[in-house]
């Protein structure tokens, strides 16, 4: 067992405070309700006091101290407000402002922008200091999925840090000096054309308007107005737990029978759910495992419903092209059986119908455009993709009061799900669902526990191995892109060394926590949040009544009306995929 860390006595404010050694001044301040404000600390990333107002005076010490990076020692008098602090972070603010655009009115993160906060916070009207001339930089629009706006970038380095450290994608760094520094990556080539994986983390630590999603709200207001269109909208695992964060519901509160209700509202035809598809992707992905398990396939089979996943795999990890599931996503899912199974039970020209899907993570918006196959019903299967972010503008636009909307249910014909599909939504809730159906499909026997608690958690990488009557599979759950390459590698050693890969079965999810902190949700979320949201999908789990894919009643009538069987001809034709080599520059 490890020692108890050692207690540090401090005062602050005059305040008697005890904490553990280690622990910063800007934390050991909140522990006693004071607030020290910051604009480049977030709890993701290691701190490294880039914008400067966090800063607290030590007893009469003329040096000041920034909060955030600096640990408590024993017998600090540490002063956090007093006139001439208050100023001089005033006078930070009003330097970044100076420099900073000022249209606020039309930037997507007005209202919820941590710069205009903390501007607000000082009373901050009038900025003393003229304009200097800078060079204005061009939006890079590059990217399907995410917009970068350098022009109002405050150089906090969040977005780098969090492209570099956490996702290990290196797509973002500083460019230049001075004032003429700006985030932007390597060599200043566009953003597509860069690591990038899309996943949105950047986007999501922004504490500006900086770096955003793409916007594609007005393609689905415009096909919702278009009578000749049938409208059809799909909702994520994910976004249940998250959206009613914008309309002031705590994190992880259910909202799924209001969202229906909301979309509805907005005028979609028919209102679906993401969790049936994923039910549809554990028969697939489960029946593609247990052949693979049992007949000498290629192993480890690595979960593929994740797209930045995916994208990195492509550019940086070909060597596992072949264990790649070749399921398509959730999503994708969705689509396909909206343009055909659907459309044919309705009688509906599937030529009419405009797919929308309500996602948590702006890779979305790339997947639907990353192959061919995203057209196997001859239409592409998904049109458009909008985060829980812009699903949330568009209730505001639409005037409805969210928090009070009644609830309603999903249609049923692809919207019936079970607490299995639900689980997606969070870090190792693949890997569970799937685990529930592949012991039926190899035992044909229903589990006792359903649970699979070894694989739920924040912690990088999970290990297990499961006993599915007798047979032992091994198994990870890695999530954060700069978790994943331990596990690879670790598979690239078996290899080497000619032994029998570690794992069987990995899943693998591109954010912090999965989908619930993916690079489309509300913004400022931590893992106390994240927690938060992963319970609110345990809840809904818990409280069906069918909590295992293969029950799903809906999923049996799919395959005898018209798949066939998991795995089939018809199924692989229209709920699978492939993946190849990308070219990108080293990073």
């Amino acid at each position: 067992m490890e020692d108890a860390k050692k207690m540090i006595h401090l005062e602050i404010n005059c305040i008697a405070v005890e904490v553990p050694e280690g622990t910063t001044i800007l934390e050991a301040a909140r522990k006693v309700a004071i607030r020290i404000p910051t604009l480049c600390h977030h709890p993701d990333i290691k701190a490294w006091a880039a914008c400067g107002i966090c800063v607290v005076r030590n007893g009469n010490s003329p040096k000041l101290l920034r909060a955030c990076c600096t640990e408590v020692a024993e017998g600090m008098h540490i002063t956090t407000h007093d006139p001439d602090i208050v100023q001089i972070r005033k006078t930070v603010v009003e330097l970044i402002l100076s420099t900073h655009p000022n249209d606020c009115l039309r930037c997507p993160r007005s209202g919820n922008c941590e710069l205009q906060r903390v501007a607000a916070d000082f009373g901050i009207r009038e900025v003393p200091f003229p304009r200097p001339a800078i060079d204005h930089i061009p939006r890079d629009t590059s990217t399907p999925s995410i917009v970068l706006e350098p022009d109002k970038c405050i150089k906090c380095g969040r977005c780098a840090i969090v492209c570099q450290e956490m996702q290990n994608v290196w797509a973002l760094e500083f460019i230049g000096r001075g004032e003429k520094m700006t985030i932007a990556p390597a060599a200043d080539v566009p953003l597509n054309d860069s690591p990038c994986i899309k996943c949105g983390q950047c986007s999501a630590h922004c504490p500006v308007g900086a770096i955003y999603e793409k916007d594609e709200t007005a393609q689905a207001w415009n096909a919702l107005r278009d009578p000749e269109r049938f409208t059809v909208v799909q909702i994520a695992p994910a976004v249940r737990v998250a959206l009613g964060e914008a309309f002031g519901m705590k994190p992880g509160e259910l909202t799924t029978g209001k969202i229906y209700t909301a979309l509805r509202r907005l005028g979609f035809e028919a209102v679906f759910d993401t969790n049936f598809s994923a039910d549809l992707t554990i028969m697939e992905e489960g029946t593609e495992f247990v052949q693979r398990f049992t007949q000498g396939g290629e192993l480890p089979l690595i979960t593929s419903c994740c797209p930045s996943w995916t994208d990195w795999m492509e550019k940086y990890a070909t060597d596992f092209i072949p264990n790649f599931s070749t399921a398509k996503s959730p999503q994708q899912m969705l689509g396909v059986m909206a343009k055909t199974y659907f459309a044919e039970k309705m009688g509906i020209n599937p030529a009419s119908m405009y797919v929308v899907s309500i996602m948590p993570c702006t890779a979305k918006k790339y997947e639907i455009t990353r192959s061919d196959e995203m057209h196997a019903s001859g239409y592409q299967d998904v049109d458009v993709v909008l985060t829980t972010r812009e699903l949330a503008r568009m209730i505001k636009i639409a005037g409805l009061d969210f928090a009070t909307l009644p609830e309603s249910e999903a249609d049923s014909i692809l919207g019936e799900y079970t607490g299995a599909g639900t689980l997606f939504g969070a870090t190792g809730g693949v890997m569970e669902a799937a685990l529930r159906s592949a012991y039926y499909l190899i035992t044909k026997e229903e589990l006792a526990d359903v649970n699979f608690t070894q694989v739920r958690g924040l912690e990088g990488v999970k290990e297990a191995v499961i006993d599915i009557k007798g047979t032992k599979v091994s198994i990870a759950v890695a999530h954060q892109m700069g978790n994943v390459e331990q596990v690879l590698d670790a598979i690239r050693e078996d290899r080497a060394a000619g032994r029998p890969p570690r794992w069987q079965f990995i899943e693998v999810m591109a954010c912090r926590g999965g989908c619930i902190g993916g690079g489309g949700q509300p913004t400022l979320a931590t893992d106390e949040i994240r927690k938060m949201r992963m319970e609110g999908l345990y809840k809904d789990d818990r409280e069906k009544a069918i909590r295992c894919s293969h029950q799903n009643p809906q999923i049996a009538k799919i395959y005898a009306d018209f798949l066939g069987s998991p795995c089939s001809e018809k199924a692989h034709h229209l709920l699978h995929t492939h993946y190849s080599a990308k070219p990108v520059y080293a990073k």
